[in-house]
């Protein structure tokens, strides 16, 4: 059975999802630190300083209600927005890469086999067949 299930781990389609997955979810922190560190800040400077991060809309407030601490509750829609776009961003990106990808399969299938010349005997018979053919 172990060696059924090594076997079964070492097979190149695995090893290439495990590859692609790893590279996806560092793909994915990059993409989040492009939108929440780059993108976002003069995103909100144009919208009147506002820190998408920082958007809620609070249903319950925080208190403190007999030395019990409430936590606040609140839908937190600047940090959906802030997801929603890194989504957009990786989403573009796979689409590029998928593209790029058909595109190169497509050229792979459109070249022509390189018809290899025939030899000095098969052009010699060929001449020979067409010359007995001329004179049946």
């Amino acid at each position: 059975m172990l060696k059924e299930f090594k076997e079964f781990a070492m097979k190149g389609n695995l090893v290439d999802l495990a590859v692609g997955f790893i590279l996806g979810g560092a793909f994915g922190t990059i993409v989040k630190s492009l939108v929440d560190d780059i993108l976002m800040p003069p995103l909100g400077l144009l919208m009147g300083g506002v820190d998408f991060a920082e958007m809620k809309y609070v249903l319950q407030p925080a208190t403190v209600s007999g030395g019990e601490d409430v936590a606040e509750v609140a839908i937190n829609y600047g940090i959906f927005i802030n997801n929603l776009i890194a989504f957009m961003i990786v989403a573009f990106a796979m689409f590029l890469i998928v593209k790029a990808m058909n595109n190169m399969q497509r050229k792979k299938e459109e070249a022509p086999e390189a018809v290899p010349e025939p030899s000095t005997e098969e052009k010699l018979l060929t001449e020979i067949r067409d010359l007995l053919a001329k004179q049946a």
